[in-house]
């Protein structure tokens, strides 16, 4: 194929299996460097030396297009992959998150922020037991003082005074008229 006056190594191929992807990537390098706006050279170089770099420069650029070809294909290929195989986004997502929380498991903050709340949770659950029998100790000391026996005293004798009619044997309450020993009325008034 004879090459043009003016034109690049960029061109592209139209009898490249790729040639449909190439439009795709093709906006950010220029398709004819003859026609670009020219940069002048950068003091200490040489002509001979600038077109070696531009030549290099179009050679990496080439090789970036097709990397983002071959990225892409890889892509597609993959998720194609995943599909068949019944992975699904979500599914990667858990894994990820169940690998990101094993991480953090073994991490050492992890491990010396859950032994110190180990430790004061020990220490409050001790804190509380020694609290509790604490109480249960005043609690047995105030049931055996001389006030709460008098207490105690009164409330079994008021206890005897309203149940004491069952203590005896009768089922019947003593009546609130004082009626004593008359039986309650078949027909209440209400």
């Amino acid at each position: 194929m004879p090459r043009r006056p003016g034109s690049s190594a960029a061109d592209i191929n139209l009898n490249s299996p790729n040639k449909g992807v190439l439009s795709d990537f093709m906006t950010d390098v220029p398709v004819d460097q003859g026609m670009a706006a020219r940069t002048p050279a950068v003091e200490g170089l040489t002509e001979v030396e600038e077109e070696e770099l531009r030549a290099e420069l179009a050679k990496v650029e080439e090789e970036i297009v097709t990397l983002r070809q071959v990225l892409a294909a890889k892509e597609r290929h993959c998720g194609e992959l995943k599909r068949r195989l019944g992975l699904s986004t979500l599914g990667g997502l858990k894994q990820n998150l169940s690998r990101s929380w094993h991480d953090v498991q073994v991490s050492n903050a992890y491990k010396k922020t859950q032994e110190t709340l180990s430790q004061a949770g020990q220490k409050t659950s001790a804190a509380l037991s020694t609290m509790g029998s604490a109480i249960s100790r005043k609690l047995g000391d105030m049931r055996n003082s001389a006030t709460f026996k008098s207490f105690e005293d009164r409330v079994g004798t008021i206890k005897s005074k309203v149940v004491g009619g069952r203590e005896n044997g009768s089922d019947s309450l003593p009546s609130p008229a004082g009626s004593g020993d008359q039986p309650l009325q078949d027909h209440a008034p209400f």
